[in-house]
């Protein structure tokens, strides 16, 4: 296989939840050596969350989390003690890249700052990526990636006319800052190939966010237009909805043309849509979209979704069938890619894995193992990668340093940054 793109990259991964995580996970994907450090008495809070294995919850049978962190070597270690430090200087002083998503003021209380850690590594590229950035007078409020869709204006946009704001299933956020900080990474490693120095990276998660909501903010600052609520419809197309087709199933449609309009008038059968005054222009249709709407749903409700798409697909307009999850996995255009690898995992076991969504030509992604258990590869980072010795890694386990359990009930405790 050829040589990736980031093979020979070591990377130790101080992050939880999903934004710093997804970091590391796309550089391991490409291959570089990343080891992921944990507190066992404060473990990742996404190994609780759902979906589980067969429905029973347990540290090491979140698909949540395994989604996030495969290819990685995962270490678990007690920060708060004096040799929980050493051995995170030792990581340090291993690493090339270090990530972190801690609130700030959180690493540098573990005596992980950036200015500590370069002391050690002069060369370290050090990436922070939080809620707010480490500056500014929000800079320590605690969440994720939901309460950033509230303040993006993602909620207010979101939901019917004459409803509530909606909070998305999704947190925008956690889904876009991590390419922002792997194009800051990488900028940062050919910098240090050239110079032989470090850099620190100070994201912030909301204003990575602020992205998704480009045209809405530029609408608002030219234009005076603040967008609000309008369900499944689009400020200028039309039509542009979700509508319903046979076996409970319904596809959307979105025009962005004139010419897609036409052709969508007829594919349904009703060429005579197009000279229609209500609809014969965008403004027209607009107008009189609630009509449209009938009209267009009145074509799809006896036909399957899949139909639906492929005919106006054909047509040349844009339309896709609304796929559940086990659609989407059975999808034959991601099969066609691989999208979906499928790694064994110690507890979860056969698990389908995302692979990158992009494919490198001359560097290929290679996911090379499943999302490690807790302190799974404790002895191999620490006897192969940092070179301790058998002795002082059996101190380790004897005073709990690092262990495979979990210690306490903290887990739950604090916030991410």
């Amino acid at each position: 296989m050829a040589k990736q793109v980031f093979e020979g990259v070591k990377v130790a991964d101080f992050s939880w939840v999903a934004a710093g995580p997804q970091i590391g996970r796309e550089l391991a994907d490409h291959g570089a050596t990343v080891v992921r450090v944990e507190s066992h008495r404060r473990p990742d809070i996404t190994r609780q969350a759902f979906p589980f294995k067969d429905g029973k919850s347990g540290w090491n049978r979140s698909a949540y989390f395994a989604s996030f962190n495969a290819g990685k070597y995962g270490v678990s270690l007690d920060l708060r003690t004096e040799r929980g430090k050493q051995v995170a200087g030792k990581l340090v002083a291993w690493a090339d890249v270090l990530t972190e998503s801690m609130m700030p003021g959180a690493m540098a209380g573990l005596g992980l700052d950036y200015e500590s850690c370069r002391k050690v590594n002069p060369a370290l590229i050090y990436c922070s990526t939080t809620q707010m950035g480490q500056t500014g007078p929000h800079n320590g409020y605690m969440g994720v990636g939901f309460q950033t869709n509230g303040l993006l204006g993602i909620c207010h946009t979101t939901g019917w006319p004459d409803s509530d704001p909606t909070l998305p299933l999704t947190p925008y956020s956690d889904y876009i800052a991590p390419w922002y900080a792997l194009v800051a990474i990488i900028g940062a490693l050919a910098r240090r190939r050239r110079t032989g120095k470090g850099m620190y990276i100070d994201q912030s998660q909301y204003e990575a966010g602020l992205h998704a909501m480009a045209p809405h903010l530029m609408d608002c600052m030219v234009n005076g237009n603040v967008i609000s609520r309008m369900g499944n419809r689009d400020r200028y197309m039309c039509p542009h909805g979700v509508y319903p087709c046979s076996g409970g199933r319904h596809v959307a449609i979105a025009t962005t043309t004139e010419e897609e309009w036409t052709q969508l008038c007829r594919v349904t059968g009703h060429p005579e849509w197009d000279q229609d005054p209500r609809f014969v222009t965008i403004a027209n249709r607009k107008d009189n979209e609630g009509e449209l709407d009938g009209l267009i749903a009145d074509w799809t409700k006896d036909l399957a979704a899949e139909e639906v798409m492929e005919r106006l697909q054909g047509a040349g307009v844009p339309a896709g069938a609304v796929q559940r999850g086990q659609e989407v996995l059975d999808d034959p255009q991601l099969k066609h890619r691989g999208h979906y690898q499928v790694l064994h995992h110690p507890e979860i076991g056969p698990h389908s894995y995302h692979a990158p969504a992009y494919r490198l030509s001359k560097t290929p992604f290679e996911m090379k193992r499943p999302a490690p258990c807790l302190g799974e590869h404790n002895l191999y980072v620490y006897k192969e990668l940092l070179g301790m010795s058998d002795d002082e890694i059996a101190e380790m386990v004897i005073d709990r340093t690092i262990t495979t359990e979990v210690d306490g009930e903290e887990a739950f405790s604090g916030g991410k940054g």
